[in-house]
């Protein structure tokens, strides 16, 4: 074998691995902006996460103002499983809150909860 079709022979494999790690990588960018973008829909959806009925929420039609306003998420809440807690139920973290326990009351399933809370790190 020659030197000349060794090098070809050891580039193909490399460029081909390279491709694949491409691909993944950004199959999960838009695996995550689809997660992030069905959150939104639930978020602003008057009969499911209804989140505008109590939040002030960036490129949101009549929000409320009973619960904080939602910006800077991911730095109030770095962790990640910290919000997801306070959507499933926040009445372990406190009983007296207004906020409806999204999860314990099957109000969004456990996967929308998870795409509230992409949507969520993104403001």
């Amino acid at each position: 074998m020659t030197d000349h079709f060794k090098m070809k022979s050891l580039k193909l494999p490399a460029l081909t691995l390279a491709l694949v790690i491409a691909a993944f990588a950004s199959s999960g960018t838009a695996q995550a902006q689809s997660a992030a973008d069905e959150g939104r829909k639930l978020a602003f959806d008057r009969g499911k996460g209804n989140c505008l009925t109590c939040h002030v929420i960036k490129g949101g039609d009549l929000p409320g103002t009973i619960g904080p306003e939602l910006v800077d998420i991911k730095s109030k809440y770095p962790k990640r499983e910290d919000l997801v807690a306070i959507i499933n139920d926040e009445t372990l973290r406190n009983p007296l809150t207004m906020m409806p326990p999204f999860g314990r009351n099957r109000i969004l399933t456990e996967k929308e909860i998870n795409a509230v809370v992409d949507f969520l790190q993104t403001l």
